[in-house]
């Protein structure tokens, strides 16, 4: 396999997740800089997750119309020119608006390199391409906080966003040279109405839980748009069912494989995109760790994803998909939940083995889930797959945060607190475990056989 088309894609890929999270620990430098309060500021978050979910729905058809490479390059320069509009923001109407440019670029990027990467490379490479792609999406989150932190500390705010310009343009010569060109689709149509319908779904549902989870506004409000976004996505499956290429082809979801991998991991991900956001306040609000201190803690998961990366195809190879998928769930899950019951008076050596061996297997997973959603899916159909997957995992994430924020604050609403209690991180941490633990039922239909020849547990048919 040539590995240098997932290295070049996971450059962009590496610059949206860290970015996404970076900006979660300088809020209040930002905030003082620009006039306003970080609750305010908050809405900059939400913006970027709302334009995600606005246009990752119509990534796929833009992609197969205009060409994946082009568009790949076009995302990256985007997203650039948002950073460079966030640095130079000096308002917070100026700011949100920046990050929706950025989350323009955002929703692109991923969706699209992931389409890049399965027309681009061989179904029986697949596996081993995307372990190379995935462990971005692992390290940025992981390492965003404590190098936002560090800078507003110690330098200007605005090189969290300066420094994706020259990774941006790195990428884009990258892309450009070794990227190869694959073929545009021919008769792509638009679902104007479906694309309306499906977009305000996703940013509803983001904008609705983020919005709860992150009061930057009353929670009536994201309550309101959650219901809101869950009515248009009613009105979306109708409307997808009546006409002939809607922007979104649910139909897809009859193969096995790739239904497998949207209930599957739409669960996973509720589960395990809870852990950024919970593990960094349990450490800081109940350990009294300095946020510097919990994002290096953190990071101990990178070695455990790392280690992934050479195992995952030997691994697939021996078990399969479906071994994989339900033992990876299982074990993730209890290890979600384990880090809830960690106390400050147990030996650290607990806690970091915890990371490093749920960062192995939550890698795994990732690597796994996204192989098999496409070992059966029509090359043409490659396109509206990645659409349907980045959309899904959004508002997964965006559900996981939203549940671990409402599992504490039930907590500190019954107890009377003010602030949480480790008992509380507890209850929360078990409940995103269980969703995560559940996630395995989706694989438990799937044969043993399912994607084999992703898998290398059969030879590819001549």
């Amino acid at each position: 396999m040539n590995r240098i088309v997932p290295v070049v894609l996971a450059v962009a890929l590496f610059m949206e997740n860290m970015d996404s999270t970076v900006i979660a620990t300088s809020l209040p430098a930002i905030a003082a800089d620009i006039g306003t309060s970080p609750i305010a500021l908050k809405l900059a978050l939400t913006s970027y997750y709302v334009a995600l979910g606005v246009f990752i729905p119509i990534s796929g058809r833009i992609a197969d119309h205009w060409g994946p490479k082009l568009v790949f390059r076009l995302a990256i320069a985007v997203f650039v020119v948002g950073s460079l509009a966030c640095a130079m923001a000096d308002s917070l109407g100026g700011f949100v608006v920046a990050r929706f440019v950025q989350g323009m670029g955002g929703a692109m990027m991923t969706p699209v390199g992931r389409l890049l990467l399965v027309r681009a490379v061989p179904k029986s490479d697949l596996v081993s391409a995307m372990a190379w792609f995935t462990i971005p999406a692992l390290i940025g989150p992981l390492i965003g906080p404590p190098v936002g932190g560090a800078i507003a500390t110690y330098a200007d705010w605005r090189w969290i966003f300066l420094i994706n310009l020259p990774i941006g343009i790195a990428g884009i010569l990258l892309a450009t040279r070794y990227l190869p060109k694959v073929d545009r689709v021919a008769g792509v149509h638009f679902d104007w109405p479906g694309f309306a319908l499906s977009g305000f779904a996703c940013a509803g549902i983001v904008f609705g839980f983020s919005v709860v989870s992150l009061p930057a506004l009353p929670p009536a409000v994201g309550v309101g748009m959650a219901l809101a976004g869950a009515v248009s996505a009613g009105l979306f499956v109708r409307h997808a069912r009546r006409v002939e290429q809607p922007v979104l082809r649910l139909e897809l979801l009859r193969i096995p494989t790739l239904r497998a991998a949207v209930t599957g991991g739409t669960l996973f991900r509720i589960g395990s995109g809870a852990v950024p956001f919970l593990l960094p306040l349990m450490l800081q609000l109940g350990f009294g760790y300095t946020p510097l201190q919990s994002g290096l803690v953190t990071c101990v998961a990178i070695g455990g994803a790392m280690g992934m990366k050479l195992l995952a195809k030997p691994i697939l190879k021996r078990f399969g998909f479906r071994t994989t998928l339900i033992v990876t769930t299982i074990v993730g899950g209890l290890l979600t939940a384990a880090l809830g019951f960690y106390r400050p008076d147990a030996p650290i050596a607990v806690l970091l083995m915890v990371l490093l061996v749920g960062g192995f297997f939550r890698s795994l997973f990732f690597t796994s889930i996204n192989a098999l959603a496409f070992a059966d899916v029509p090359r043409q159909a490659t396109g509206d797959a990645t659409a349907m997957m980045g959309a899904l995992q959004q508002v997964a994430i965006a559900t996981g945060v939203a549940l671990a924020g409402a599992v504490l604050e039930i907590g500190m609403v019954v107890s009377g607190r003010d602030a949480a209690s480790p008992a509380d991180f507890s209850a929360a941490f078990l409940v995103v475990g269980l969703v995560t633990v559940s996630a395995a039922v989706a694989f438990v239909p799937m044969t043993r056989a399912a994607g084999g020849e992703v898998s290398g547990r059969r030879v590819p048919a001549e």
